[in-house]
């Protein structure tokens, strides 16, 4: 059997990738694929464990403040096992793989809003991921000050509604994030063959337009097969 193909969403909380990743994911099972989706941290018992401690405000007032150090450390427990219990067997059976967050996060993030430095992902990533890379990276990256309203409304809504309260690093002042986007700049940069970056997105016109042209980016980047 052929091997699957592994496509990643990126981008700030608000930038519409979660959206993006569900668009895609009901066309390509629409056009008869096995399509797998997961979010990282999460979509392991233990990643979602992982996920209430590093996402939830809440966590710190309960354990005290998580050091970047230790906060990396955890995004890659959750990686270790999301490829170990769900992506490389899906992989493996020849399923399309859609995640939400992979390891150009963790740099963006912990690498450059923490400024742990990209070097020091990368090196883990090599060692605990045994250095798996996506086939394609969905890069959502809208204006700073868009992606940060988005964000900060969506959760208000969520923490009023469902009473989750994942907004741990929405708490972080503008400039944590100004790090962040200027780090997903630099790996869009680096990694050009990878990653594809997409703006702006405004509407649901516009996020209809963006999924027209990621299908049309997963047609062209993924030649060996061709949806519907």
């Amino acid at each position: 059997m052929a091997r699957g193909y592994f496509i990643t969403f990126e981008g700030l909380d608000g930038s519409g990738k979660t959206t993006q990743l569900r668009q895609l994911a009901d066309w390509l099972t629409s056009a008869g694929h096995r399509v797998v989706t997961l979010r990282q941290p999460g979509s392991s018992a233990l990643g979602d464990r992982l996920r209430a401690v590093l996402l939830d405000s809440r966590s710190e007032t309960a354990l005290g403040p998580l050091s970047p150090m230790a906060e990396m450390a955890l995004m890659f427990a959750d990686r270790a096992q999301a490829i170990a219990e769900v992506i490389e067997p899906a992989l493996s059976e020849g399923a399309i793989v859609l995640c939400d967050r992979f390891t150009d996060s963790t740099e963006a993030y912990q690498g450059g809003g923490r400024g742990l430095g990209s070097e020091r992902v990368l090196d883990l990533h090599r060692v605990i991921c045994n250095n798996l890379q996506p086939d394609l990276t969905i890069l959502l990256l809208p204006s700073l000050k868009n992606s940060l309203l988005r964000a900060r409304r969506r959760n208000r809504r969520s923490v009023q509604k469902e009473g989750k309260d994942e907004n741990r690093f929405e708490r972080e002042p503008d400039e944590f994030y100004a790090r962040v986007h200027k780090a997903y700049q630099k790996i869009a940069a680096r990694e050009a063959e990878r990653v594809v970056t997409f703006g702006d997105v405004e509407g649901d016109n516009s996020i209809e337009a963006i999924a027209l042209r990621v299908r049309q980016v997963v047609r062209d980047r993924i030649p060996a097969f061709q949806p519907c």
